[in-house]
């Protein structure tokens, strides 16, 4: 299985998405991030002011932060390589990365109150 880890930036809190000023990208990516995990994706996120030793251990990411700094973060690997800098991962790249399909989540038929018969409600 594909692991995808995400290192963010130093952030408020875990997800990054509090306070009165929420950055959007963030909650985009929150949803994004709960929705790969809801696809049994194996996806990480490590938040910089929270965990900095999962930055200091891993030789990739403390290498990426003494060429580039903290300010390309956030940083996205996959299976231990760089995919993706200076921003979130989109979920299609996210499927992309994990190989699961969004065609399938995207598609599904919403269910009408009569169970998909017409006219009835």
């Amino acid at each position: 299985m594909t692991k995808i880890e995400i290192f963010d930036p130093a952030l408020c809190c875990v997800s990054g998405v509090c306070g009165t000023e929420v950055d959007q990208a963030l909650v985009t990516f929150a949803a994004d991030f709960d929705w790969a995990k809801a696809q049994d994706a194996d996806i990480r996120r490590y938040n910089l002011a929270q965990e900095p030793l999962a930055f200091a251990e891993n030789a990739v990411v403390k290498g990426f932060l003494e060429r580039s700094g903290a300010d390309l973060l956030p940083l996205t690997l996959v299976n231990g390589e760089i995919a993706l800098t200076g921003r979130y991962p989109r979920r299609a790249e996210l499927a992309r990365f994990a190989g699961i399909s969004t065609f399938a989540a995207a598609s599904a038929p919403a269910q009408s109150c009569c169970g998909g018969n017409t006219g009835c409600c």
